[in-house]
């Protein structure tokens, strides 16, 4: 689980930029069509971690691990992580139709679509989503989906995304590989 393509690249293409993601609100709700996964899916990850609960969180990793104290810098100026991910054994038991609901919350004037990725041979669909307020992102959202595998990712707060790697493997965020070029001054 959480090995797939389109997470990776989605999650490489935010990490190259040099956004600063100030902090904010979780302002997209998770709809109830999302949520009735949970009982068709063979695996799931459900992830809500905002206020104390989240630096409640931060105070079971380690500091002497160099992943875990890297995660825990980050995690800091976070007001929130939200985290949706459903396996299925075969295609078709989920729905598109969950996706676009996620999809319809964000649009402009201050959502902005930086990041798609489609494979229509594979099947795999990832989107990354900014949320720009008074010229600041204020808000991130990752979507992967496969025909076998759905997840949703929500980060608030002061987040930069050179750091975001860091938080690959925590609080229920799919581990990713490789190290992602960054690049300054943009």
């Amino acid at each position: 689980m959480f090995h797939k393509l389109p997470l990776k690249i989605a999650t490489a293409v935010l990490a190259a930029t040099s956004i600063a993601l100030p902090a904010g609100a979780q302002d997209i709700k998770f709809p109830v069509s999302l949520e009735n996964l949970a009982a068709k899916a063979k695996e799931t990850v459900d992830v809500t971690l905002d206020g104390p609960m989240l630096k409640w969180a931060s105070k079971f990793m380690d500091k002497d691990k160099e992943d875990d104290a890297e995660a825990k810098r980050i995690i800091q100026n976070l007001k929130g992580i939200y985290v949706r991910s459903y396996e299925f054994e075969k295609e078709g038991e989920y729905s598109l139709s969950v996706v676009e609901e996620i999809r319809s919350q964000l649009q402009g004037p201050v959502w902005q679509h930086m990041v798609g990725v489609r494979s229509k041979k594979e099947g795999d669909n990832a989107d990354v989503y900014v949320k720009m307020e008074n010229g600041q992102v204020n808000g991130l959202v990752v979507i992967a989906a496969d025909p076998h595998e759905l997840t949703i990712v929500n980060l608030v707060g002061l987040i930069d995304p050179d750091q975001i790697s860091g938080l690959s493997g925590e609080f229920g965020i799919p581990k990713m590989t490789g190290k992602p070029h960054a690049q300054k001054g943009k």
